[in-house]
């Protein structure tokens, strides 16, 4: 497969992407000042983001409809968040760099996206923000690798990151002071659970399949992956100046959270079904081998509507 690169084609699109982005996230910033319900926009930015960088979208099944939803996908590139923004009306959760990159941090802030820092003492607090957005009903898109990859593989879920689908989280009071202090301890605020409903966690398997309509080959996907020590903008300039790149997402049978009985089994079930699906999709089986592929895994409840 012969890769033709064009500056022209790159300068065009890099030129339509960020005339879309001045149109419409001056909007989006108002009625997100002005809390107005605002995701529908979003949708629609991204999927104008698609079509100016060329990026084609096909969806098999459809996000869940149940909340709250925790929507959980492999990580190839900055363009899965191209992809997932367009068919679902929700947030992103990311690494706390991602917010200050330029250009891309403002995008993303301005999508009300919830960053969590990588250290102990922070994940608490960036738990607790995850889990108050889906108590709101906002369904919200996790990568639980952690990292992106080449896009020929699927890496193992951080099960750790799934803490916050438990359905219920704990909120303890102030501690006793010390029994040694000659001033009286005040009493200790009564610790407090606040029960929450089962989150709903839907696995979901993207990839990068075809490139002008053809095949996309191992050796390929470098051009749409983005991962380790690669430079963003080299990056995203060769990607601008390739053909029409084609996505495919597979909405796996959602589950809730409490029915796998620990996180540990949870990631591991998740990681199968969208390791499975992400492989069909790439080996070019076909919509029904991916759509099926859940409950080949063992999912527990009924197939995707197509």
């Amino acid at each position: 497969m012969l890769v033709l690169l064009s500056p022209t084609r790159a300068l065009w699109r890099l030129s339509l992407f960020l005339l879309w982005t001045a149109l419409v996230v001056p909007p989006y910033a108002v009625l997100m000042g002005i809390r107005v319900p605002n995701r529908w926009l979003a949708r629609i930015y991204w999927r104008g983001v698609a079509v100016a960088i060329g990026l084609r979208i096909i969806a098999h099944g459809r996000p869940a409809a149940t909340r709250p939803l925790l929507i959980l996908s492999n990580h190839t590139s900055y363009l899965d968040i191209v992809a997932l923004g367009s068919l679902v009306a929700g947030g992103f959760v990311a690494k706390s760099e991602v917010g200050t990159w330029p250009g891309f941090g403002t995008i993303a802030r301005l999508g009300r996206t919830v960053f969590v820092e990588r250290k102990r003492a922070s994940s608490q607090r960036g738990g607790n923000a995850i889990h108050a957005r889906l108590v709101e009903g906002e369904p919200l898109i996790l990568f639980p690798e952690g990292t992106s990859n080449d896009g020929n593989r699927v890496l193992p879920f951080k099960s750790a990151l799934l803490a916050v689908a438990e359905p219920s989280r704990r909120r303890t009071g102030k501690a006793a002071a010390n029994a040694d202090s000659p001033t009286p301890a005040p009493a200790p605020k009564p610790t407090k659970t606040v029960a929450t409903p089962p989150v709903t966690i839907q696995p979901v398997s993207l990839a990068y399949t075809r490139l002008d309509g053809v095949p996309v080959g191992y050796c390929w996907r470098p051009f749409f992956a983005w991962y380790g020590d690669m430079g963003l903008v080299s990056h995203l300039w060769t990607l601008l100046g390739l053909g029409e790149v084609t996505v495919e997402v597979v909405f796996h049978t959602p589950l809730a959270s409490d029915s796998a009985g620990s996180r540990k089994v949870l990631a591991s079930h998740c990681h199968r079904v969208v390791t499975a699906g992400t492989a069909a999709l790439l080996g070019g089986r076909g919509v029904e081998t991916a759509a099926v592929l859940g409950q080949e895994v063992g999912t527990p409840t009924a197939a995707l509507d197509l």
